[in-house]
């Protein structure tokens, strides 16, 4: 015996399944440049405004330059170049 659902499968109404977009290609990978912790400019890009790391789904890095950004924002954050969160 077959069971009917209700909706169209993706939950929004859009007569599809889910939703994918097309990943955008590496930042760093693009402009091969080195990833510095003491760029404040270049870090702040990847962070939050309560001062979280952004994850690499969002930000659209691969991996290997995750780890570097991750990397760099902690060094930076250790010699107080970014703060460890933003104030209220």
């Amino acid at each position: 015996m077959e069971r009917e659902r209700g909706g169209s499968g993706g939950g929004r109404g859009d007569g599809g399944g889910r939703f994918f977009q097309r990943r955008r290609p590496c930042r760093f990978c693009v402009e091969k440049g080195p990833i510095d912790f003491k760029d404040v400019g270049l870090l702040r890009n990847f962070l939050t405004e309560r001062g979280r790391i952004v994850p690499r789904r969002i930000s659209g890095n691969c991996l290997g330059h995750q780890r570097e950004l991750t990397t760099a924002v902690k060094r930076a954050r250790h010699i107080a170049l970014i703060s460890f969160a933003e104030e209220r």
